[in-house]
């Protein structure tokens, strides 16, 4: 073995490595959110040292093709979604232009009184009656996001047994009668995902999510839905669209 990380045909040994795991990747060898093998049975496998495989890992990880959990491994990432945020935000759409299914499950719907941020936020007086819609959202069957939205209860009554059905927020809506809205904002922030959104999600407790909040009118300006939606950061990358 050459003392200088170099192989006869001048290719560093760290970087054959990384690269032989990349193909493994692609080819379907190492399947999204497996755990690779440790970095003693790597380095055997390519006749290297740890250090090497170490490098190796750091240059995936820097690719964005594998992530590292402390005390558990080394894992392989899942390529993320470029996720638009527009004026017209269609989740169904934007997972559909990316050639991967879209999915949608209805977790709870309730009724619940307006806290006053809220009824502001959508036109309404405190206390006012809103359906509350907990969702999750997938792609190709992986989870991708947790939302909950709320909506007047007094002109979306029994929203929540047609999200259930249509599995479709932009259904929901055209079933009342509404057949164009339009996102007036959206803010981000980031997150830990707590117990129950890293279960549903199927993350490792730790794992950071992207909070979206965000408000949806019809094209006259009033409020149709407000919606906080929490995704899996390491699913998602973020496309912010000039208007």
């Amino acid at each position: 073995m050459s003392l200088t990380g170099e192989t006869n045909t001048g290719v560093a040994l760290w970087r054959r490595v990384a690269d032989s795991i990349e193909q493994g990747i692609a080819d379907g060898t190492y399947a999204r959110d497996t755990r690779l093998p440790g970095e003693l049975e790597i380095a055997e496998a390519h006749r290297v040292n740890r250090h090497t495989v170490r490098r190796a890992l750091a240059v995936l990880a820097e690719r964005g093709l594998v992530r590292a959990e402390r005390g558990s491994g080394t894992y392989v990432e899942a390529p993320r979604i470029a996720y638009p945020l527009r004026s017209r935000t269609r989740f169904s759409e934007i997972v559909g232009a990316g050639g991967l299914e879209a999915g949608g499950q209805l977790l709870s719907a309730s009724i619940e009184s307006a806290p006053r941020e809220l009824a502001k936020r959508l036109g309404l007086k405190a206390d006012a009656p809103l359906l509350r819609i907990d969702a999750m959202r997938m792609a190709n069957r992986i989870p991708i996001c947790l939302g909950t939205t709320w909506l007047d209860a007094n002109r979306f009554a029994d929203g929540g047994r047609i999200y259930e059905k249509t599995r479709s927020m932009t259904k929901l809506l055209a079933h009342f009668g509404v057949r164009d809205y339009r996102r007036e904002w959206t803010t981000v922030s980031a997150a830990i995902a707590d117990a129950a959104d890293a279960a549903r999600l199927d993350l490792a407790l730790g794992r950071p999510v992207l909070v979206a909040d965000s408000l949806d009118t019809e094209p006259n300006g009033t409020p149709l839905l407000t919606t906080r939606a929490r995704f899996a950061a390491e699913r998602v990358q973020f496309v912010i669209e000039n208007q």
